[in-house]
């Protein structure tokens, strides 16, 4: 059985992968804690960031062009509406919950001295600037993943309970895409924070 022919199959195989490759390289075998949860963080991390692309780099410019599409008897956004955004949002949201989490027990985990790394993250102490900073970024866009773009993406997909008026639609998509154009903004300067932790900034 192939494992590429399926999604499950292709990372578990993946996962398998890095590890053989862990102890073909690192023979002397130790725990560290710190490598794993950065190593997931960055994973799930790309997930949610690269879906943050796709929706602003692609199926937002996608839908518009369906849009004006259909009026000329093309099919319309419905296939994206009802088929990929749904399905992207989920993996979208629930990836940004695990890079949140993931990030937390990597900070607590690179954390050597008393009290808490997540602590000194998040009230930018000595050594924890440039990755505290990331920190409150990926918090923020935590927040408007949860609290601003999934409720508004519902009434625009026709998700909830009751259905939205085209008033509530209207504004549903104004906030939702500022959200998410901020996230983009964000996580350009978030990123910056994770990788300056160990490099050191720019200049």
């Amino acid at each position: 059985m192939n494992p590429l022919n399926s999604i499950l199959g292709t990372i578990i195989s993946g996962f398998i992968l890095a590890i053989a490759i862990t102890f073909a390289l690192n023979p002397g075998f130790a725990p560290n804690p710190w490598e794993v949860w950065v190593w997931l963080h960055v994973l799930v991390g790309i997930a949610w960031i690269g879906l943050l692309y796709y929706f602003n780099f692609v199926q937002v410019p996608a839908v518009g062009a369906a849009v004006a599409d259909a009026n000329s008897g093309g099919p319309g956004p419905a296939a994206i509406n009802k088929y990929v955004a749904p399905r992207a949002l989920l993996w979208f949201r629930w990836a940004a919950v695990a890079t949140w989490i993931t990030g937390a027990l990597a900070l607590e985990a690179m954390h050597i001295g008393e009290g808490s790394g997540m602590h000194a993250a998040f009230t930018f102490q000595a050594g924890y600037q440039a990755i505290g900073m990331g920190a409150w970024l990926g918090t923020i866009m935590l927040f408007n993943v949860w609290v601003l773009i999934w409720p508004n993406q519902k009434k625009i997909l026709g998700l909830t309970a009751t259905p939205a008026s085209a008033d509530e639609i209207a504004k549903a998509k104004k906030v939702a895409l500022m959200a998410s154009r901020t996230n983009t903004l964000l996580s350009i300067p978030m990123i910056l924070g994770m990788t300056a932790q160990a490099h050191g900034f720019p200049f």
